[in-house]
């Protein structure tokens, strides 16, 4: 609680290490914050001297996504996102991508390709979770902000299509000065899932220039 009685926008974190990553896109430094409730652990990857930039860095953050970080899914544009950010951040020259493990709009992967399966017979990706009993999106992000304090981090430029990170900095230490898109281009498998997203869920993107 603040001296308002408010409760505190950002949950404890403890930061475990800090290594260097050198990857296909460049280097960064990646910090591991574990939190103590839950053990989570959540990732920054650091590019740059972000705390003396000229301007605000760039900011992404990332959801956990295993079926299209990490196997390379079309089912949703998750995997794209994180390579076209990484590339972004690192052709900025500061910044930080924030990758939070919250696997499925946070319920779960068991629950996720649950959900993958409503969705093949039909359901969109917002009605496949209420049909198992979850709200359409159950991600918060009190860690990113947390995370962004402890880098020293306060103005930032926030990659994402998503009002709703937006929202997730109101009352914070940490004001984003500027959106910047992070769009791909859709495919058969998940053109639908894009148009939820915007539909359904307010992202802001561009299906004008969609051609699938």
């Amino acid at each position: 609680m603040n001296n308002n009685g408010k409760a505190a926008t950002t949950r404890q974190l403890m930061k475990a290490v800090s290594t260097r990553l050198p990857t296909e896109y460049g280097a960064f430094t990646m910090h591991a914050y574990v939190e103590p409730s839950t053990q989570v652990t959540h990732l920054a990857l650091v590019c740059g001297d972000v705390r003396q930039a000229s301007s605000p860095p760039l900011i992404r953050i990332h959801s956990e996504c295993m079926t299209g970080d990490l196997f390379g899914s079309v089912r949703c544009d998750c995997g794209q996102q994180l390579a076209h950010a990484m590339q972004a951040i690192q052709h900025d020259g500061a910044g930080v991508l924030i990758y939070l493990r919250q696997e499925g709009r946070g319920i779960g992967l068991i629950n996720k390709l649950r959900a993958y399966n409503l969705q093949d017979t039909g359901l969109d990706t917002v009605d496949a979770n209420l049909e198992l009993g979850f709200k359409a999106d159950h991600r918060d992000y009190k860690a990113a902000v947390a995370i962004l304090e402890d880098l020293q981090v306060y103005r930032i430029r926030l990659l994402t299509n998503n009002p709703e990170k937006l929202a997730g900095f109101e009352g914070s230490q940490v004001r984003v000065v500027e959106r910047i898109p992070l769009q791909v281009k859709p495919n058969g498998e998940n053109v639908h899932y894009m148009r939820t997203k915007r539909d359904r869920l307010g992202h802001l993107l561009d299906v004008q220039s969609w051609t699938t």
